[in-house]
């Protein structure tokens, strides 16, 4: 059976530790197997990063940028396979790993705009003979720790943007589905990026460990769930590094009134059952402004859950395909089964579901409940799954206080015609990324990415300009060449500007 190596300093690298099953969600049969880095193979992966550093450090960022635009061609001369890679090993449906995929290469293309944005700021003359400017220099070695449900998209808001700046990069992806990670590195590799600069080390904890604690390792981006996030941010902040941790999210949909409910309804559908709901982003709470709403919403979603196309990801044409594995199915029916139990009303129920020809596959149809309170576990956290629950309130207010009153703060979004509503609803959520008649409010490569309260850790958000500012750090220089016709005499006061 194949095994997923290591990339270490350009080279593919077995190591020494034990190896892991991959899993094709669609029929649950073993595919292929990944190695598992123990902590001496993650630091010889950060060896070769470290070693590499000074080089690229001192590569001028417009041939760095050169490199980005080669990655560019290539991952979309690569795009049907790694699509299918990604399908493969994490189920999502072709069309969905194709996204993915386009998301990802978005941030390659402003990571190739690096000449740009790492331009610095120049005073002339800031006192006699004395000129101040500053500049933007790459940490190091810094590492990114990414999760199973983009595994394409989340290492590329991260590397291109690290590696653009003149960083070296250790990269963890999910043992889950592990292989696109690294034909995508690969390729980084094929567009002329030096030895050593990427390199791509799998496993589980004993490798996060390794990292978080490796004192070569200046920084460290991950996204996850929030006690894996918490932990980590609180761990490698001791040891003195600079994080960034995005954790888990509980999305709302308010709905008012006034909304066009069909419409809200098509696009609640993608973004509730889209990738099986193993989204950050995916809207998991429905909140109706009244009970006319509400009934109107959900008669409008019952329809359209039972016509779910549901089947192997590979298959091209279907809305969704299997969880990724069969304990996240399992996980996923517990918290269906303790809805049920504390009483709201399960309106669509997609457990049960078999797929014909791929009955080994972790497969759950579109659920549906109603009449959920936001006591209810169901409501509280973050189900991972095909799962939407419908929350009914009596006015605007009430929706933005339920909203505000959840420890997550990722994304939200506002069905409404009413202007002023929404500008309201804007203004007044505690949320880090908001939609107005857009449910997934993704922001695009040149903003940036993320959540507020325990959605996100750390100060900066992911790619975007929060990106160079994370993967970098600002030098100030004062600068003076005085005259040769001038004097100078000793000075006891602190120097101010202009003097």
């Amino acid at each position: 059976m194949t095994v997923i190596a290591h990339l270490i300093d350009g080279e593919p690298h077995n190591g020494t530790g034990a190896s892991l099953d991959v899993t094709n969600p669609s029929t649950g049969e073993v595919i292929r197997q990944v190695a598992c880095a123990d902590a001496a193979t993650v630091e010889r992966a950060v060896a070769a990063a470290k070693a590499a550093y000074p080089a690229w450090r001192d590569t001028p960022p417009a041939k760095r940028a050169q490199v980005m635009y080669r990655f560019k061609q290539l991952l979309e001369d690569n795009a049907e396979r790694l699509t299918y890679l990604v399908s493969e090993e994490h189920g999502k449906t072709l069309e969905d790993a194709a996204g993915e995929l386009r998301r990802g290469i978005e941030n390659v293309e402003y990571a190739c705009g690096v000449p740009e944005l790492l331009k610095g700021e120049y005073s002339h003359n800031v006192g006699p003979s004395i000129d101040a400017w500053s500049n933007f220099q790459p940490l190091g070695v810094v590492a990114g720790i990414t999760p199973f449900n983009f595994p394409a998209m989340v290492p590329l808001w991260m590397y291109p943007m690290a590696i653009a700046c003149g960083n070296t990069f250790v990269l963890k992806p999910s043992e889950r589905d592990p292989g696109s990670a690294l034909a995508i590195a690969e390729l980084l590799q094929e567009a002329g990026l030096p030895k050593g600069v990427i390199n791509v080390v799998h496993g589980s904890r004993e490798a996060v460990d390794a990292l978080i604690d490796s004192p070569d390792v200046k920084a460290l981006s991950f996204v996850g769930s929030t006690p894996v996030a918490e932990s980590i941010y609180t761990r490698g902040a001791a040891n003195g590094k600079r994080v960034q941790a995005l954790g888990g999210a509980k999305n709302h949909a308010v709905v008012l009134p006034d909304a066009d409910i069909e419409n809200a309804a098509n696009t609640l559908m993608g973004a509730a059952y889209g990738s099986c709901g193993e989204r950050c982003m995916a809207i998991s709470v429905a909140v109706c402004v009244g009970d006319e709403t509400a009934d109107q919403l959900i008669a409008s979603l019952e329809p359209k859950i039972a016509a779910l196309k549901i089947g192997p990801g590979t298959q091209k044409g279907l809305d969704m395909g299997p969880l990724i594995t069969a304990e996240q199915r399992e996980k996923v029916l517990g918290y269906i089964e303790d809805g049920v139990k504390s009483g709201a009303k399960l309106v669509a129920d997609g457990r049960g579901l078999s797929v014909a020809g791929h009955e080994g596959g972790f497969f759950v149809g579109g659920c549906l409940f109603d009449a959920v309170t936001s006591e209810m576990r169901i409501y509280r956290e973050e189900i991972f799954g095909p799962v939407l629950c419908v929350v009914r309130v009596e006015s605007l207010d009430a929706a933005i206080a339920l909203i505000n009153a959840h420890e997550y703060g990722n994304g939200t979004c506002l069905f409404t015609r009413d202007g002023e509503a929404a500008r309201r609803f804007a203004d007044s959520i505690e949320v880090g990324m908001v939609g107005i008649n857009v449910p997934l409010p993704v922001p695009v490569a040149y903003h940036s990415f993320g959540g507020w309260k325990r959605s996100l850790f750390g100060d900066l958000h992911a790619y975007g300009p929060d990106a160079v500012r994370f993967y970098t750090r600002r030098k100030a220089i004062s600068q003076r060449w005085p005259s040769s016709f001038e004097t100078t005499h000793a000075e006891f006061h602190f120097p101010s500007g202009g003097q």
